[in-house]
Formats: C-alpha cells, structure tokens, sequence
C-alpha cells in the first residue's frame, strides 16, 4: 500500500512540475507595422509587463518579432515623429490578455494632428 501511495504522489508531482515549466514558457510574440506615411524613432512599447526598445521604423515596414510575458490588445507606445514625441497612453490593462504562444502585430498609424496623446492609433492583427 505504501509503494502505490508513493507513486500516486510522485506522478501528481511530475505532472505538476511540468505544467508550471510550460507555463512559464508560454510566451507573446509581437511585431511593430509602421502603416503611417511617416518614420518612426525611438519606438518603446510596455505591455503591462516593462518598456521593450523597438528602435527605429520607416513607413510601410515591420518590425521583427519580440517575446512578450504577456500582452493585450492594446498598449503604451511612445515615439518620435521629426523629433517630437507621441504616446498611447492606456488607462489600465483590465482586459482579457493576449494567447500565448501566438503571433501578433500591433499596426500603428498616425494623423496629421500635432497633440501629443491624440496623433498615433494602434490596432491589433492576429498572425
């Protein structure tokens, strides 16, 4: 009795044990697509989790993917345009998060408006 007892427990600490790495593993991959007729500069995205340097993106072009721990469908994105800088500023993160071990692109465009918070929009395509 005690040699089944102790393999029912050695089993449910393995399957456990492997649930958590896969999980811990489960990421978000997300590239930038610049569909704006302007370039980018010093792009920084924070998808609740810290700021993720993109660098630089010229009109019409995308970015390589990055890993994320997690993601929305939304996100803080600050950037310049000819030296000035425009932000989405989310106001919380109290959505649904993103699948992982999926791929996502977040396409931002801008307007010709000059305001800081209002220039840039981003939307969300599911690769």
């Amino acid at each position: 009795m005690k040699k089944i007892l102790i393999l029912v427990i050695s089993i449910v600490a393995i399957i456990s044990c492997s649930k958590d790495d896969n999980d811990k593993t489960a990421r978000v991959m997300i590239r930038l697509s610049n569909v704006s007729q302007y370039n980018f500069q010093n792009i920084i995205v924070n998808t609740s989790t810290g700021r993720v340097n993109f660098n630089n993106l010229t009109s019409g072009q995308k970015t390589p993917y990055k890993d994320f721990e997690k993601a929305y469908s939304y996100a803080f994105v600050e950037l310049e345009i000819n030296g000035k800088t425009y932000t989405i500023q989310p106001i919380d993160w109290d959505t649904e998060s993103l699948s992982a071990n999926r791929y996502y692109t977040y396409q931002i465009d801008a307007n010709d408006s000059q305001n800081q918070y209002t220039r840039l929009s981003l939307s969300l395509i599911e690769e």
